[in-house]
């Protein structure tokens, strides 16, 4: 099996939508940092179990200095970290694990279990 992990930054806004009082309700920013991990028991014709500037491509075009609340699926579905995570393992190819920093001590993960998407 080989496996590639790709760690990337972007810059972003988001307010979360909660049932509770929370500064968080407010648009704010972050410098998330975004690790993904993908894998593949063979290599793809260039040699590759996924090129990793598609992988900074994917996250970086979709997410960098945006809105996420303005971003499909976050315009319907609550921004956090651990729902950016899932996300993101099912949009990239061989993908089966994603962590979202969003602070130095606040990190989600997403991982598939026993299996790719």
């Amino acid at each position: 099996m080989y496996y590639v992990k790709k760690r990337l930054e972007i810059s972003a806004s988001h307010s979360l939508h909660l049932d509770y009082e929370s500064k968080c309700a407010d648009l704010h920013g972050h410098n998330w940092i975004i690790t993904i991990y993908c894998k593949s028991p063979s290599l793809n014709k260039n040699g590759m179990v996924i090129d990793f500037s598609l992988l900074k491509q994917l996250v970086h075009d979709r997410f960098d200095h945006r809105n996420l609340n303005m971003v499909e699926p976050f315009d319907t579905l609550n921004s956090t970290a651990e729902n950016i995570a899932k996300y993101l393992v099912y949009e990239i190819p061989h993908c089966y694990k994603v962590e979202v920093q969003e602070s130095e001590n606040n990190i989600a993960t997403y991982e598939l279990e026993g299996g790719f998407n």
